[in-house]
């Protein structure tokens, strides 16, 4: 049994794409933000308070690389884990970190100022992460093996939220990765059951 605590506005979505690729049924549970997140309830299942988090036959995961990985491997015949391990591992940590970080950091409006802080945070600048996407897929299609797989499910993801929104530098090879990703058919099944949750706009 899969069940699935997401909000569709937060990076659940994230993980509710991967989970239509996986392709196996499961259960979702839709919760607001603030005191629904905070019930002992589900404190008991993540005690940070938010979304997503996942449960597996009693085993929780939280956060959502960490859901996109768990999910590769453990229904490996979907063949969304990479046989290229390194590239895999490299590219899904360097977006829950420094990708990650970086676009959060900027769109507070911290920016490092000196060398110093460059080297304090970690990715250095969003300049410096925009650039090492682009460098690797301007001579790569995806992330690891050179097809899709989960990396792209949660790295793709993110550069598709940051090109929409403007928090992530635009370029020619960003935008052409992105338009690889979009149109798969899990995208499109994730976002229409997250979009029909949304509440109406008034």
């Amino acid at each position: 049994m899969l069940t699935f605590y997401t909000n569709p506005m937060s990076r659940g979505r994230i993980a509710r794409f991967m989970l239509e690729e996986i392709g196996q049924p499961y259960e979702t549970v839709f919760l607001d933000f603030g005191p629904q997140m905070q019930t002992p309830e589900y404190r008991a299942i993540n005690p940070m308070g938010k979304v997503p988090a996942l449960v597996h036959d009693g085993h929780v995961v939280t956060e959502a690389a960490a859901i996109c990985t768990y999910l590769a491997m453990t229904f490996p015949e979907k063949g969304l884990m990479a046989d290229d391990k390194a590239a895999f591992f490299r590219w899904m940590f360097f977006g829950a970190g420094p990708l990650e970080q970086a676009v959060v950091n900027n769109s507070f409006g911290w920016v490092p100022k000196t060398p110093q802080d460059s080297g304090r945070t970690g990715y250095g600048s969003l300049d410096r992460v925009s650039l090492s996407l682009t460098q690797h897929l301007s001579k790569h299609a995806y992330f690891a093996d050179d097809r899709f797989t989960a990396v792209d499910v949660y790295v793709g993801s993110q550069i598709g939220w940051g090109l929409r929104f403007g928090t992530l530098p635009a370029n020619d090879t960003l935008t052409r990765y992105w338009d690889r990703i979009r149109s798969r058919p899990a995208l499109a099944a994730a976002n229409a059951k997250d979009d029909a949750a949304l509440p109406p706009k008034e």
